[in-house]
């Protein structure tokens, strides 16, 4: 039977549509048996796409039993990764493989920009949103007015912005004193010094 052969695309597609896939044949120390054949045979008619780990010794025994399944079975290897077989086969009735199919142009996998979004649950209804009427470049659109009192306009007639300086003024209360931080701790404060405070 002939090998099945794929192109570069569609093997890319097939490898990461096989990634969360567990193998569901184990080829044994017995190697590549009548019976192991069957089920990998059965595995790809009700699958098409499978993983299968080789329990050979050497890499150039499991290239060969690679070679050897998808010669007698007409499958495509997709990838070989360490004792981990990948096969694909197409299932009866699909021309293309599944992971292929599924990017038909007739789903695009992205709406336009253009395109309003559909919910979820209206998508499931079969429903989809209108657009909104866009603003006619006819209507002006109305300028927003606020009431500012007269004595908070400035000279050209537009409000103040807000005094980032500080008010000179205190506003706790507490009268400021002259004097440097050192001359204040060596007791200049009261006018007496240390040594009178501790007689």
């Amino acid at each position: 039977m002939p090998i099945l052969e794929l192109t570069s695309r569609e093997r890319s597609d097939l490898r990461s549509a096989a990634h969360p896939l567990r193998p569901v044949v184990l080829i044994g120390d017995n190697g590549l048996t009548d019976a192991v054949l069957k089920e990998i045979d059965l595995a790809l008619t009700s699958h098409g796409l499978i993983k299968v780990r080789a329990g050979g010794g050497d890499r150039e025994a499991r290239e060969a039993m690679l070679s050897a399944i998808c010669d007698s079975l007409s499958c495509a290897p997709v990838h070989h990764l360490g004792k981990i077989l990948i096969l694909f086969r197409p299932l009866a009735g699909n021309v293309k493989p599944a992971s292929l199919a599924a990017q038909d142009p007739e789903r695009p996998a992205k709406r336009r920009a253009s395109e309003p979004h559909t919910p979820k649950k209206l998508a499931a209804e079969g429903k989809t949103l209108a657009k909104r009427p866009r603003r006619s470049e006819t209507e002006e659109p109305k300028p927003k007015t606020r009431f500012v009192p007269a004595d908070q306009l400035n000279k050209n007639g537009k409000p103040m912005r807000p005094s980032t300086k500080k008010a000179s003024g205190s506003d706790h209360g507490i009268p400021r004193r002259a004097g440097s931080a050192l001359s204040l701790r060596a007791g200049a404060r009261s006018g007496t010094s240390r040594r009178s405070a501790k007689k």
